[in-house]
């Protein structure tokens, strides 16, 4: 393994790490802090505006690069089951966090973003719909993260040992 790939993988554990754990935080107490407050439509419209911010969204968005980056070094220079593990990583980056991220959880915010908050059918979504399909695929993705990074650990931990 090059040694800029092997300082990459190290990077990578640590990042996938930092998103899954902003994830889980709204898994495990932001979006049901929401759903307790008579606020909470009008904040997550914020925090989802707030989210473009440039510190989650390279981490986020650099991750897919490095993860596909990740996908295709472990299909051309890695075999066997360290080989695998890496791949898997990636894989499991791009599927469970990036294409989840962009087929379900954008969409919704979205659909929340133009609501307005006075009506009863922004409240029904919120509750009927919008927090519990939200959290569900926020939850896959930190799984996925946290999956991701384990996956990368035994790879990395797997090539670094003498043979």
């Amino acid at each position: 393994m090059s040694p800029f790939f092997f300082f990459l993988t190290q990077i990578a554990i640590l990042a996938y790490a930092l998103i899954g754990g902003v994830f889980l935080a709204f898994s495990d107490f932001i979006m049901r802090s929401l759903a307790h407050t008579g606020g909470g439509v009008e904040a997550m419209q914020v925090i989802n505006r707030e989210v473009f911010r440039w510190v989650f969204m390279t981490l986020f968005l650099g991750m897919a690069a490095v993860s596909l980056l990740i996908v295709i070094y472990s299909a051309i220079y890695l075999s066997g089951a360290p080989g695998m593990l890496f791949l898997l990583a990636g894989t499991v980056y791009l599927i469970g966090c990036f294409a989840v991220t962009v087929f379900f959880n954008v969409p919704m915010n979205e659909a929340l973003a133009g609501m307005e908050l006075t009506e009863d059918a922004t409240r029904t979504y919120w509750t009927g719909t919008y927090l519990p399909r939200w959290t569900f695929w926020n939850t896959v993705r930190t799984l996925a993260c946290a999956l991701s990074a384990a996956l990368l650990l035994f790879g990395l931990y797997w090539v670094s040992q003498p043979t």
